[in-house]
């Protein structure tokens, strides 16, 4: 009798193990245009999510190289329970994490994370582009996962575009192909059609198809931004975030259609193949192989008369951008200041050295503009001329441009929270934003400002799933003001409330615009190095001048 007891017992356990084990999810279903999907229900919080949605047909075979195709319709139940496979790239900056499933051109696919209960409907809605430099990243990684926005009454859409040598050839070829005798920008064609599927299909889960704020960080940020100027896609839109990047030189600016024909030619030509055609027949792996045997880093977006009809400066300044309220930013630290010193110490002799060989004409105006007395100035120094090189005034231009050519609101701000220790200390902080293993650790070198990338997890509320981070109080503090802050404007179009700081929107011409620094104690400033992105402007002429 004790053995049957105890037998009784240990599956009663194992059941209750089991249980508590179990993801708490029952199955909800979603009638969209093309069909029935089937996602899962969280019966412990409300939130429905669809994964792996597809929105447009394979781009595979005879429409590898073309703009994408919306999906077929099906009939019967499609399940959308998990994340689809990333678009085809190399572990381009080791420190990206995925949940994706695998690697493949078949790539097309979105993600809905939704609160809606069953009589819900219009919901403000977030579409979020990821990052990785328009080579790498996807919309499984766990920092843009959509859960903790959903929870504040937000739908989260999450949405993989091509990349690299499948999302941005351009070639004579294509472009004959083509109505308007263009080519290239399939990734961000891929996204512009991903915001046609929003508009008509969000409403099924209790989404506003008026009320779609886009976000993205770096290339992702650099999307947004072009999605606001692209007449294909700027009255989809009704609010923008950027986080640390815009399509304008020098960073992932387009060139001319003339000028991505002749790369595209050349790199064939190089490869030893004559047609697309020819191009077209082979694998994934093959034509994948070609592009990392070249060594190139994508390719880049073109002014293709389509997509893009002319530089973003010309488009914002004619005001022909969608007239929306913007939110954007970037970091205080976002390339390490010896990407611009190249090996040379912080000293006041090398900083100089460096600078006449950048600015040759002009590095009595950069010296004037970024202290160089003393080894601690010339590292700070180095570090924001390298932020600004990288990405700080492209963003910046970004800024302008809609602040003096738009009635809409612009809110800035500045991510100062410095990272905290890593749990595993055989790990660096990488680029992107994650972290890389290194076979031989040494000490990670003093912040003197938040990295790269390092604000996505803050924004989207979701700490708690990056793991390697061993995350204090103070940055749980930090991620909820930037959380509140980003959740309030997608639902308003005005990041304040929430009991946060007051944080005012920027008006043109103001030579010191407000600032929101986000930081364990936010708090708003005045601008007081504006002086530095007006040189830029001028040196990469982006200005009237």
């Amino acid at each position: 009798m004790k053995r049957l007891f105890l037998s009784l017992a240990a599956v009663c356990f194992i059941a209750i193990v089991a249980f508590s084990q179990s993801d708490n999810s029952m199955p909800v279903q979603a009638t969209i245009k093309n069909g029935v999907i089937e996602g899962n229900y969280n019966v412990t919080n409300g939130i429905s999510t669809y994964f792996g949605i597809p929105f447009a047909k394979p781009p595979v075979g005879d429409l590898r190289w073309k703009a994408p195709v919306p999906a077929d319709s099906w009939t019967g139940v499609k399940m959308t329970k998990k994340f689809s496979a990333r678009p085809v790239q190399g572990l381009v900056f080791g420190d990206m994490n995925s949940w994706s499933d695998g690697v493949s051109e078949d790539c097309l696919y979105l993600n809905v994370w939704t609160p809606a209960k069953r009589n819900t409907k219009d919901l403000p809605v977030l579409v979020y582009f990821y990052g990785g430099g328009f080579v790498a990243g996807d919309a499984s990684e766990p920092r843009y996962n959509g859960e903790s926005m959903a929870k504040e009454g937000v739908v989260v859409v999450t949405v993989n575009y091509r990349l690299g040598i499948f999302g941005f050839f351009a070639h004579p070829e294509l472009s004959a192909e083509t109505s308007y005798k263009g080519s290239g920008n399939y990734g961000l064609l891929d996204q512009t059609l991903a915001l046609q599927w929003v508009k008509e299909n969000i409403a099924a889960f209790g989404g506003n198809p008026n009320q779609v704020t886009i976000a993205g960080e770096s290339a992702g940020s650099i999307s947004v931004s072009y999605q606001m100027a692209s007449p294909l896609s700027k009255n989809l839109i009704h609010g923008a975030i950027g986080e640390s990047g815009a399509g304008i030189n020098p960073t992932l600016a387009p060139v001319s259609l003339e000028e991505a024909e002749k790369i595209g030619k050349e790199f064939v030509e190089k490869a030893g193949y004559k047609s697309i055609s020819e191009l077209r027949k082979m694998s994934s792996k093959d034509i994948f192989e070609i592009y990392q045997e070249s060594g190139r880093f994508g390719f880049p977006v073109v002014v293709d008369g389509y997509f893009l009809p002319k530089l973003l400066p010309e488009i914002f300044r004619a005001g022909e951008q969608a007239q929306v309220p913007l939110l954007l930013g970037w970091n205080s630290a976002e390339i390490p200041g010896q990407s611009f010193m190249q090996g040379k110490p912080y000293t006041k002799e090398a900083f100089v050295e460096k600078v006449k060989e950048a600015y040759p004409d002009r590095f009595n105006e950069i010296l004037a503009l970024y202290p160089h007395e003393t080894p601690e100035q010339v590292e700070y120094s180095a570090t924001d001329l390298a932020s600004d090189r990288f990405i700080s005034y492209s963003t910046w231009k970004w800024f302008d441009l809609h602040r003096t050519h738009s009635q809409q609101p612009v809110y800035r701000y500045l991510f100062s929270k410095l990272s905290p220790p890593l749990v595993d200390k055989s790990l660096t902080a990488g680029l992107a934003g994650g972290t890389v293993r290194s076979e031989n650790p040494t000490p990670a070198p003093k912040q003197i400002g938040a990295r790269h990338a390092a604000e996505i997890e803050y924004a989207m509320g979701n700490l708690h799933l990056v793991k390697e981070f061993a995350w204090t109080p103070d940055d749980f503090k930090a991620s909820k003001t930037m959380f509140d802050y980003f959740t309030n404007f997608v639902k308003t179009g005005n990041p304040n409330g929430a009991g946060n700081p007051s944080w005012s929107a920027a008006k043109a011409g103001d030579a010191n615009p407000p600032v929101m620094v986000i930081d364990t104690e936010s708090k708003e400033i005045k601008a007081t190095h504006d002086n530095r992105y007006l040189f830029h402007d001028k040196f990469y002429k982006n200005g009237n001048y």
